[in-house]
């Protein structure tokens, strides 16, 4: 929200701008930061099998439990620097929570390719959001009642189709995160563009959650249907 109002003429509104760039700068470069634990948490995980134990609802509580109980952390630090501490920690723990699919994929002997091909898509599905976030004019808040519903959907039959294992419920689900995290990411980016966001870490974590999820998704899809096996 913009914190300068309009009677300071044209001095408030380039202030107003600054205090824009400056979150989503710092937002970048803890996104481009928060890669970093991400990866060296799946590799640990991949590495030590850590995560094989965690299949089936113990997997599901014990993801749940710690991505909840690290955003709580981050909301009640995001004001300090050890917000960021806290987040990155959150970053490790969701690449460990990753790597159980890593390791599932890399089973496959174009697993490698698959993988890059997930982030590659990743990445450019960030490119356009952000092209977008740029570009659109209109006011996109009220789009995310709608996809928080979606994600409701999502998670249900997330929890569902851990007992049921179609791989046919999978794909669907897949392809359903893929796109509505896809919009929350447009929504969360334009936010920032119109300065609704003010705190980087907040922001960091909200496009980090959308880019996760989609990468997961697509990684997910490659998996089912782009798989190699020896």
């Amino acid at each position: 929200m913009n914190q300068y109002p309009n009677s300071f003429g044209r001095f408030g509104a380039t202030v107003s701008s600054a205090q824009r760039n400056q979150v989503m700068r710092n937002t970048y470069w803890l996104l481009a930061l928060s890669l970093l634990p991400t990866v060296l948490g799946a590799w640990i995980g991949v590495a030590t099998g850590i995560t094989a134990m965690l299949s089936g609802g113990l997997g599901m509580v014990v993801f749940l439990a710690g991505a909840f109980g690290f955003m709580y952390a981050i909301e009640k630090t995001k004001h300090s620097g050890a917000g960021v501490a806290v987040l990155l920690g959150f970053t490790f723990f969701m690449g460990l929570m990753l790597s159980r699919m890593i390791a599932y994929v890399l089973g496959f002997r174009n697993g490698g390719e698959l993988i890059m091909t997930a982030f590659g898509g990743t990445a450019g599905v960030f490119l356009v959001m952000a092209s977008l976030a740029s570009t659109i004019k209109r006011d996109l808040e009220g789009l995310g009642k709608w996809l928080f519903i979606g994600v409701l959907v999502l998670l249900v039959g997330g929890i569902v189709n851990v007992f049921v294992g179609s791989s046919v419920f999978m794909a669907v689900l897949s392809t359903m995160a893929i796109a509505i995290f896809s919009a929350f990411l447009l929504v969360d980016l334009k936010r920032i563009v119109d300065g609704g966001e003010t705190n980087y870490i907040t922001a960091t974590l909200a496009i980090y959650l959308n880019l996760f999820n989609i990468f997961q998704s697509l990684l997910s899809l490659l998996g089912l249907f782009g798989g190699e096996r020896d």
